[in-house]
């Protein structure tokens, strides 16, 4: 017996009308089997979906795209994109579906989108398909981010299809349905310029102001202050990244948002050992995704953006040129501010402790580095430090005498043990455990992989039972490599 909505569930459809050049109708393969496996309820009520409903089988056919409301034009959208550096005119959705857009509870408009869903025209030889593990993996790391308080797009729901998906091996296969602000790239930008059309990048340019930084449109310049919006957008989403240990692993152009929200949670991880030359994307040859790069990486990206923008900027090339130039130059400057915040955070300092703070959380890092020490432990052991124990923290370092001589001049500055435990995580999806998880889940038993997404989903509470989701990979769990699932 079928489950009716509470309410009707209604998709908009302002991409594909607004920005037909870059939208092409498509449907989603049929899914054999479809069953859920994972839904965010708390996701689900945001936006206004009745988690009975989604739990249905209708509701099921629904987040694969095999049953769309009456009215909802779902389309494979188009961009291009920087991959490891190299420029490709055209990328788009080779495997995913941009199903509609609803108006959360906030009022504001989020994207209702597939990976998973089967081929489309931007498939570029790939199966379109998706495997389980991937699809678990983006689910547990965009829950984790979100609790995290990084800005990130969000997984509503893992449903799998029945199907089998061939890669290195056969593995079961699966949709994820996915929420985000919009799937607006620096991508698409790049792909409107490149179709020589000015009225395509003007009109994009316009959708992204209107939706994501509506301030812009009163701006004097308003496409330079679209320009100046991403870049303070991604600043403190990249300081973010880099406070929690995060490495995306595949900073594409295409994976960069306009919203400043993360996407694509393909070859990531956290970091265990500190490391900046990290690098978990197994096919990152060079290290150019490394963790210590994605600073410098997302500045080349918002480069690249600029100069996509630049006819819209003035119609003088080199003072399109100046104005670019002069707006990117404010990333270093509001990353280094919304990392000195973050790391004065860390440490449990006040703000009147000014650039002494930054100062002494880059001399605690580099205590961190030589003997690869956890990250998160390491800083997780500071609240304790801070209330007089450094045993736990004295335990993550090799020259012990270099860090109680640091520890005596950052406890001079009374820093907050109880602030600190609200900031430092004890809890982050630790690649052990999500490998553990994902092979469980793969296999058919999802217990694992359930019981983690609940621990890292409250990751600043210390539980009882919960010590082994705290500490460090195993010494022979050995070198980490992470694989995009196509």
């Amino acid at each position: 017996m079928s489950v009716a909505p509470v309410r009707p569930v209604v998709l908009g459809d302002r991409f594909a009308r607004e920005l037909p050049e870059m939208a092409v109708p498509w449907r989603a393969e049929q899914a054999p089997d479809p069953r859920l496996l994972v839904l965010d309820e708390e996701l689900a009520a945001e936006l206004g979906l009745d988690a009975s409903w989604l739990r249905s089988a209708d509701g099921v056919r629904f987040l694969v795209g095999a049953a769309v409301p009456d009215g909802a034009a779902p389309v494979a959208q188009a961009y291009a994109g920087h991959q490891f550096g190299g420029f490709v005119p055209r990328l788009g959705d080779g495997r995913a579906l941009l199903l509609g857009e609803l108006t959360d509870s906030a009022g504001h408009l989020r994207d209702l989108h597939l990976k998973g869903s089967g081929r489309t025209p931007f498939a570029r030889g790939g199966d379109g398909l998706a495997a389980v593990g991937p699809m678990l993996r983006e689910h547990l790391v965009s829950r984790a981010m979100h609790a995290l308080g990084v800005p990130t797009t969000r997984s509503l729901a893992v449903v799998a299809t029945g199907r089998a998906v061939r890669r290195e091996e056969v593995l079961p296969g699966a949709v994820l349905a996915r929420v985000a602000s919009s799937h607006l790239r620096v991508g698409s930008v790049q792909y409107a310029r490149a179709t020589g059309d000015p009225d395509l990048l003007r009109r994009l340019a316009d959708h992204a102001i209107s939706r994501h930084h509506p301030a812009a449109a009163q701006a004097e310049n308003p496409y330079l202050a679209l320009f100046e919006a991403v870049v303070a957008a991604q600043a403190p989403l990249i300081a973010r990244w880099m406070l929690v240990g995060f490495v995306h692993g595949v900073m594409n152009t295409d994976n960069t948002t306009l919203s400043g929200e993360t996407i694509d949670y393909g070859p990531c991880a956290f970091l265990d050992a500190y490391d900046p030359a990290a690098v978990y994307s197994s096919i990152d040859h060079g290290g150019r995704y490394a963790y210590g790069n994605q600073p410098a990486v997302a500045e080349w990206n918002l480069a690249r953006l600029a100069e996509a923008l630049l006819p819209l900027l003035h119609e003088d090339e080199e003072r399109a040129v100046e104005l670019a130039v002069a707006a990117l130059g404010g990333f270093r400057t509001r990353y280094g501010a919304a990392w000195a915040a973050g790391a004065r955070a860390k440490l449990g300092l006040p703000a009147s402790t000014g650039p002494q703070a930054g100062a002494l959380a880059e001399e605690f890092l580099t205590l961190l580095q030589v003997p690869r020490a956890d990250l998160t432990s390491s800083f997780r052991a500071l609240a304790d430090a801070a209330r007089g124990d450094a045993g736990p923290l004295r335990r993550h370092v090799l020259d012990v005498d270099a860090l109680d001589d640091w520890v005596g001049r950052w406890r001079a500055l009374d820093p907050d043990p109880a602030a600190m435990d609200r900031t430092n995580p004890l809890y982050v999806p630790r690649n052990h455990l999500v490998e553990e998880a994902l092979t469980a889940a793969t296999d058919g038993d999802l217990a694992p992989f359930r019981q983690l997404l609940a621990v890292v989903s409250a990751p600043y509470d210390e539980r009882p039972g919960l010590e082994r989701y705290a500490a460090p990979a195993p010494p022979d769990f050995g070198a980490y490599r992470t694989f995009c699932g196509t």
